[in-house]
């Protein structure tokens, strides 16, 4: 799927939760919308010492994964260790998958993203998650005001990295730039 159609499923997205580009998305709302359950890692049984190592002493190692139950029903597991601005961008990028329907693989999501993935449906499971948290529409506009990705960041719950991301990959920062000249 190109980055046209999933900028436009987004939007669509972003409605069916009564929202529009410019205003936060909130995955777990979503997810609730959708019936798609998101547990915190800290509540799956498992023995201390796994506990431990996700959710402290290496809690970069394992952000999210989608796991598909037996009553066809599927469910995010997320480091609760993560910021929450962190767990915004695990949360969305899974729902992502769930939404595109792609093909269950099992897939831990870390700080390097997928272990084991589909690098197609990765990408498409990225972008969509990205344009859902921080619409290009968005992105552009406030570029066009030459707001700092902090600031961009802090409006939309997202991390700075996150929202630098999107400046750059919407092609805001660039579109905004030439605009500017254009008025000079």
């Amino acid at each position: 799927m190109n980055k046209s159609h999933l900028r436009k499923l987004a939007l669509e997205l972003r409605g069916e939760v009564d929202l529009g580009p410019h205003e936060p998305f909130d995955p777990y709302q979503f997810a609730e919308l959708y019936g798609i359950d998101i547990i915190p890692l800290s509540e799956v049984e498992c023995s201390p010492e796994a506990a431990r190592h996700f959710l402290r002493d290496r809690q970069e190692v394992f952000s999210g994964a989608l796991i598909p139950c037996s009553d066809g029903t599927t469910v995010i597991v997320e480091n609760d260790a993560h910021v929450p601005e962190r767990r915004v961008s695990t949360a969305s990028h899974e729902i992502s998958h769930v939404v595109l329907e792609h093909p269950f693989a099992a897939t831990l999501t870390d700080s390097g993203r997928c272990r084991v993935m589909n690098k197609e449906h990765e990408a498409e499971a990225t972008e969509l998650g990205g344009e859902l948290l921080l619409p290009t529409e968005a992105a552009r506009r406030l570029a066009y005001y030459n707001v700092e990705d902090e600031e961009v960041a802090r409006r939309f719950g997202i991390s700075v990295q996150l929202a630098s991301w999107r400046m750059n990959a919407t092609g805001a920062r660039k579109i905004a730039k030439r605009a500017h000249a254009k008025r000079r």
